[in-house]
């Protein structure tokens, strides 16, 4: 069964084609290319040593509780940031201009559980194209457990759940590796759109390295550290990766000010055009903290992603610029929290103000 997907205004002049002048011209003129550099290689190479070494360290060397738990959280927090840094830039094609490297970044997801393909259904065509719109975003279908538009039904364990979503984010790790991933695989659905078909090598694809993971970070490890100490430590490794990557993603979506746009019932239409539509469902976050960009692989600068995704995220601080100034020339809100706790707190009071109805 096919899915009518709702379409956008078509606007002359648009407001997105006087982005995308203003910032072929800064690249232009910059002469910087798109992709990523040294920077962010550098980087990569950092988190990748970090991760390793802490994989090396639990299994070959097996310390003692005191030291494997936080070497466990900060390989927790490692692998989170490298999904957002390698992985998030290589599956939209802006980690390097050249496509292998790309492919390679994008599968550093592949290697920790997930699945690459899906992931750019669910989050390059699906989630950018139709950010916040229920019933097509599936980030923000998480029932029943929480209700994150007014167009979703409202339980009664929902005027909680500003509480309990602490308890229920970390799990977001286990749950897209171990369940999600293999629903939509099966199912061939993203929600109710048809995923692309898969060919044989998409099939190997995921097969692979489900079987990879498996014996890297499953059955190796319980062979040399024994099941209780193994299940220990990949609980706290996954339940801090997944706090990371729930939240980070979560703050620039599903905050106060942000909207949920419902296309018109009759012309199946958007009264905005898609980069208007995005810049009201989308926010930045402590744009100014250098440790926060560094970290989450400059997915604080929501908007600029949103916009040009193609856009290696190195480059989002100095193109924020020109967008900012866009949205003033147009009369465009550009919304941002200018800290992390700031943002949190939003969140928090967005989910309040959904768990009340």
């Amino acid at each position: 069964m096919s899915i009518s997907l709702p379409k956008f205004a078509n606007v002359p002049n648009s407001f997105y084609q006087e982005l995308k002048n203003r910032i072929s011209e800064y690249f232009e003129t910059t002469g910087k290319a798109r992709t990523g550099n040294f920077s962010l290689y550098s980087k990569a190479i950092i988190l990748l040593t970090i991760f390793v070494a802490g994989y090396i360290s639990l299994i070959f060397f097996t310390p003692n509780v005191w030291w494997a738990i936080p070497e466990c959280i900060i390989m927790g927090i490692t692998g989170a940031a490298l999904s957002f840094n390698m992985m998030h830039d290589g599956a939209h094609g802006s980690f390097s201009k050249f496509p292998f490297l790309n492919t390679m970044a994008a599968h550093s997801w592949d290697v920790i559980g997930g699945s690459t393909f899906i992931w750019k259904m669910k989050h390059n065509v699906i989630h950018h194209s139709y950010t916040n719109v229920d019933g097509l975003d599936d980030d923000i279908d998480v029932k029943p457990f929480l209700r994150m538009s007014e167009t979703q039904k409202r339980h009664g364990m929902h005027k909680f759940q500003h509480i309990y979503f602490w308890i229920l984010y970390p799990m977001t790790y286990l749950f897209m590796i171990f369940i999600q991933d293999f629903i939509k695989y099966f199912r061939r659905k993203i929600g109710d759109i048809p995923m692309k078909k898969m060919n044989a090598v998409d099939h190997i694809d995921f097969w692979g390295f489900k079987l990879l993971f498996i014996a890297v970070f499953l059955i190796f490890p319980i062979y040399k550290v024994g099941l209780l100490s193994f299940i220990i430590g990949f609980l706290v490794f996954s339940l801090v990766n997944g706090f990371i990557l729930s939240i980070v993603f979560q703050l620039a979506h599903t905050v106060e000010d942000t909207q949920f746009p419902k296309a018109d019932e009759k012309t199946g239409r958007f009264d905005t055009e898609w980069a208007i539509h995005q810049l009201k469902t989308t926010a930045n976050f402590a744009t100014n903290n250098k440790i926060v960009c560094w970290f989450v692989g400059g997915l604080n600068f929501q908007i600029e992603h949103h916009l040009f995704p193609k856009i290696s995220h190195i480059h989002y601080p100095a193109i924020s610029k020109i967008i900012r100034q866009a949205c003033k020339d147009y009369g465009v809100a550009y919304l941002e929290a200018p800290t992390v706790r700031y943002a949190v707190a939003s969140h928090v009071s967005f989910l309040k103000q959904m768990g009340r109805g």
